[in-house]
C-alpha cells in the first residue's frame, strides 16, 4: 500500500512524514546521511578522493601540468575545476555535452575554490611570468542521489590534501625546467570550505541533505560553504521561494557544525593514510 501511495502521490507521501518531523528513509530534517571518505584511490592522478554521501558518490582526480601564467596574474597559478554528470550516474542525464546541471555545479565549484581561498593561487607560481602550475580538478559523479554539491566540495578539499607535486627547478644553462619526481611536497590548504545543501518544502519546512527524491518535490534549494574560522564562502541559491532571515541563520549554523565534522574526517582519512605507509 505505501509503495503504491509513494509512487501516486509522492509529495503527500513525504508530507505524512515531514508531519511526524522525519523522513522516508528514517532520517530526522536536520540529519546528514553517513558519509564516507577514501583518498589516494586514483594512482595516476597527482592527488584524488571518493566521497560517498548516502548513495551519492563523487571521485575528484587532481591532474598537475605547467603552464605560463597569464599576463595579467603573472606570480600566480591557477586551478580549473569540472564537474561531470555523465548517464551512468543517474537516469536524469544525457550522453554528449554537459547539461546546464553539470555546468552549474562547475561555476559553484570554481566560485567556493575563488571565494573562500581554499589555496592562494601564489603557492602555485614557480617562476614569476615565465612557469607555473596548473591544477586540472576533475570531479565526476558515479551515482547521482541528490546533494551533489556537497560531495563535490568534500571530494575537492581531501583530493587537494592528497596532492603532492614533484619539484621543479629551472635549469640555468638552458632556461628550460626540470621536473624530479622522486621529491614530491605536499600543497599548502590556505581554508577549508565544507558545504551543507538544504531543500524547502512547501515553502517552510527545512531539510538538509536532500536525496534526489527530495530534491525534485521541494519549492527551493539552498548551499551553504563556510570555512574553518565560521567565515561565510558562498550562498548558492538558484531560484524557488524565499526564505526569511531566521531560516537562513538555522542553515548557516548547521552549515558551520557540517564544517567542523567533515574537516575531522578529513583529517582522520589523511591521518589512517600516512600511518598505514
Amino acid at each position: 500500500m505505501a509503495a503504491g501511495f509513494k509512487i501516486a502521490e509522492p509529495l503527500e507521501y513525504h508530507r505524512s512524514f515531514l508531519k511526524e518531523n522525519c523522513r522516508p528513509d528514517g532520517r530526522e530534517l536536520s540529519e546528514f546521511r553517513t558519509t564516507t571518505l577514501n583518498i589516494g584511490s586514483i594512482s595516476t592522478a597527482d592527488g584524488s578522493a571518493l566521497v560517498k554521501v548516502g548513495n551519492t558518490t563523487v571521485i575528484c582526480g587532481i591532474k598537475a601540468e605547467l603552464a605560463n601564467p597569464l599576463v595579467e596574474t603573472p606570480g600566480k597559478g591557477y586551478i580549473v575545476p569540472n564537474v561531470d554528470l555523465p548517464p551512468l550516474c543517474s537516469s536524469r542525464f544525457r550522453p554528449g555535452p554537459p547539461g546546464e546541471q553539470a555546468q552549474a555545479a562547475s561555476q559553484f565549484i570554481a566560485d567556493v575554490i575563488e571565494s573562500s581561498e581554499v589555496m592562494q593561487t601564489e603557492d602555485l607560481c614557480i617562476e614569476r611570468g615565465k612557469l607555473c602550475w596548473v591544477l586540472y580538478c576533475d570531479m565526476m559523479c558515479l551515482d547521482c542521489d541528490g546533494n551533489v554539491l556537497d560531495a563535490c566540495v568534500i571530494a575537492l578539499l581531501a583530493a587537494l590534501k592528497n596532492t603532492q607535486l614533484p619539484e621543479v627547478t629551472i635549469s640555468t644553462e638552458t632556461g628550460a625546467p626540470e621536473v624530479n619526481l622522486e621529491k614530491r611536497r605536499g600543497l599548502h590548504i590556505h581554508k577549508h570550505p565544507v558545504g551543507a545543501s538544504f531543500c524547502v518544502f512547501d515553502d517552510s519546512i527545512l531539510i538538509v541533505d536532500p536525496t534526489a527524491e527530495e530534491e525534485t518535490l521541494s519549492t527551493a534549494h539552498l548551499t551553504v560553504v563556510t570555512d574553518e574560522e565560521d567565515r561565510l564562502c558562498v550562498v548558492h541559491k538558484p531560484g524557488g521561494t524565499s526564505l526569511s532571515a531566521e531560516k537562513l541563520q538555522e542553515c548557516i549554523s548547521r552549515a558551520t557544525a557540517r564544517q567542523r565534522e567533515i574537516q575531522k574526517l578529513i583529517d582522520k582519512v589523511i591521518h589512517s593514510v600516512k600511518m598505514a605507509q
